[in-house]
């Protein structure tokens, strides 16, 4: 009986033991369901939302770049496209493997996302393809179900209707590199673009936009249910230009037959730059596309430099057409006269040096007039020598060479206007008369852009105000005409009115008065006429044997080797509205071959004017001329 009694006291405490343990832990069950379903409610409350919604960015359409007539220059236009969320699948490798078989993906496209994924957060989708045909497209959709994290969108791309005609210009876009990333989750988007040169670079912030939102419901798979919100963002403004693309297509086409050659059409009163041209070119599309490494190759190793933009980092001795700055430095320095007269006989004797004229049996006497109008280098030697390098170089200054024209593009590299201290500080030997000489006709250290030209001839021809080069415009400027009045008014160089006149008068004489050195180039046309200034500068160094043997002919030596032809002019003569600069690289004359192209882009240029041209007296008939050297 003690027995039962003592098993009886020993399963009853037992089962009290049990009893009391069940009960604490069914107490801290309730406990911890109480902390999580009322305490802690909203918490996962948010947490099963977050998992059931997705809010996704939506990347701004990109504003459009336009002419001053409203012509779309840079566009959007729809792009098919395949992306991979690496947080939505197990196994991106195996998954890209399915697709394989459905569209192609390159060795490139692998190493591309393999990157991707190493710089990127998981929840960012990458691009597998873009650019997908409609029956690429359909198949990734049907097979959708087994492709866990691939998306198939529809969005935008970057598109250039004018391709290489304004690629230099208008630059391009591309994808976001890893350097440019700095938090902001819109950047790593997979269909996001930022530009990277031209006004697609300069004005990149504005045409960007903001991001918009989509929140979405999705189900365990992560696949979309519905959409429940949408924030569409802000698209990015278009941004308009000065450009006439009329003005560009005919440059471009006048270029054409040219090897490498620079063009830029200017407005000289406003500063607006009308055309600009760089041959050869590029698409710009193959950089929104993707390049690859063998056509990037082609491009950077190609000898004719495609990706450079020659207008504005092409730097060139400006040859002869430098005089128009050498004789205004002399007529404001009080020194030269209109009158000044210099014998030429083909050649300048400065101590034991001699410094050869273009025209080897010389020009005779001449004063400024015939001096410009014949590009007489003996008659620029002796101005040069009569009011030295500083006069020269402060003037140049003045005109816009030597320094940056702050234009709104990227890549314009600065010139180059020597002085003594520049020489001493950089070559480390002391300024020459020599030296003075050589600067004087646009040679030796002297260096400068088609765009530094077409500005200092701006600056010349409405009367000596500092224009400053610009292709942006305001908003809601398209409709406007060509010219109009600027809201601010340039500030004066200081230049008096007769020294510009003398300049311009000696500049019409090089292409409307018989004996001119672009004479044969001449507008033809009563009321279109231009004037100009041509030049031709070496790109070589003539060797003394060489010059003993009447210098070496230029179809005899090496293309690269020939020297490069060069023209600046403004028209109409009357009352100049176009300013144009053209270099035509080992084009060999300024007057052979870079006036005519200069010619017919002016008038083009004002044919196509709406305010027109007024009627002028004709010009008499031609007569050939020599080559100006």
């Amino acid at each position: 009986m003690q027995l039962d009694q003592l098993q009886s006291k020993l399963f009853g405490r037992r089962a009290a033991v049990v009893i009391g343990g069940k009960l604490v832990l069914l107490s801290a069950l309730l406990g911890r369901m109480y902390y999580l379903q009322v305490l802690q409610s909203e918490k996962y409350q948010t947490l099963a939302e977050d998992n059931r919604i997705s809010l996704r960015l939506l990347v701004p359409p990109r504003g459009r770049i336009l002419d001053r007539f409203g012509v779309a220059l840079a566009s959007n236009r729809q792009n098919y496209r395949v992306v991979v969320v690496p947080e939505e699948t197990s196994d991106v490798s195996a998954t890209l493997d399915i697709l394989g078989q459905i569209i192609q993906i390159t060795d490139g496209d692998r190493r591309r996302i393999a990157r991707e994924l190493e710089r990127t957060r998981a929840f960012v989708p990458i691009t597998v393809r873009e650019n997908l045909t409609w029956e690429e497209f359909s198949h990734i959709e049907v097979n959708m179900p087994d492709l866990p994290g691939v998306r198939t969108e529809v969005g935008r791309s970057r598109y250039y209707p004018y391709g290489p005609a304004l690629a230099h210009t208008i630059g391009y876009v591309a994808a976001v590199s890893e350097k440019e990333l700095d938090g902001d989750p819109l950047l790593e988007q997979p269909d996001f673009r930022i530009g990277k040169s031209g006004i697609e670079k300069v004005y990149d912030r504005a045409l960007r936009g903001s991001a918009g939102t989509s929140q979405v419901e999705v189900n365990a798979r992560g696949r979309v249910v519905r959409e429940l919100a949408r924030d569409p963002g802000e698209p990015g403004k278009d941004v308009t230009l000065g450009l006439d693309y009329r003005l560009q297509d005919f440059l471009v086409q006048r270029l054409a037959s040219e090897p490498s050659a620079a063009v830029v059409l200017m407005d000289p009163q406003t500063g607006h730059v009308l055309a600009m041209a760089s041959q050869p070119s590029f698409d710009p599309a193959e950089f929104n596309e993707g390049l690859s490494a063998a056509r990037w190759k082609e491009l950077i190793t190609d000898p004719l430099a495609p990706l450079s933009n020659k207008a504005i980092s092409g730097q060139y001795a400006p040859g002869s057409t430098f005089k128009v700055n050498v004789a205004l430095a002399a007529l404001e320095s009080g020194l030269v006269t209109p009158d000044f007269k210099v014998f030429c006989p083909g050649f300048l004797d400065l101590g034991d040096a001699r410094f050869h004229c273009w025209r080897h049996q010389g020009h005779g006497t001449l004063d400024m007039h015939g001096g410009i109008k014949n590009s007489c280098d003996v008659y620029f030697y002796e101005v040069a020598r009569r009011i030295g390098i500083d006069r020269i170089a402060e003037m140049a200054k003045r005109l816009g060479l030597g320094a940056l024209t702050d234009i709104d593009l990227t890549g314009e590299r600065p010139g180059l206007i020597p002085t003594r201290a520049w020489k001493r500080a950089v070559v480390g030997h002391p300024w020459t008369q020599g030296d003075t000489v050589v600067a004087g006709i646009g040679q030796g250290y002297v260096l400068a852009t088609p765009l530094q030209l077409a500005v200092m001839l701006c600056r010349i021809v409405n009367g000596g105000r500092a224009v400053v080069p610009r292709l942006g415009r305001d908003p809601g400027e398209a409709g406007e005409l060509l010219h109009t009045v600027a809201q601010t008014t340039p500030a004066s160089l200081g230049i008096a009115a007769s020294s510009i006149q003398v300049v311009l008068s000696g500049m019409n004489a090089v292409v409307n008065e018989q004996g001119g050195t672009a004479y044969r180039a001449r507008i033809t046309e009563a009321g279109f006429e231009m004037g100009g200034k041509s030049g031709s500068a070496q790109v070589r160094r003539i060797t003394a044997s060489e010059r003993e043997k009447n210098h070496p002919k230029q179809e005899d030596i090496p293309w690269n080797e020939r020297d490069n032809a060069l023209f600046i002019a403004f028209a109409p003569v009357h009352a100049p509205r176009y300013v144009c600069s053209v270099l035509v690289e080992h084009g060999v004359g300024g007057s052979a071959a870079a006036a005519p192209i200069a010619r017919d882009i002016l008038l083009e240029a004002q044919k196509l004017d709406p305010l027109g041209s007024p009627p002028a007296s004709p010009v008499a008939g031609s007569k050939p001329v020599e080559r100006e050297g």
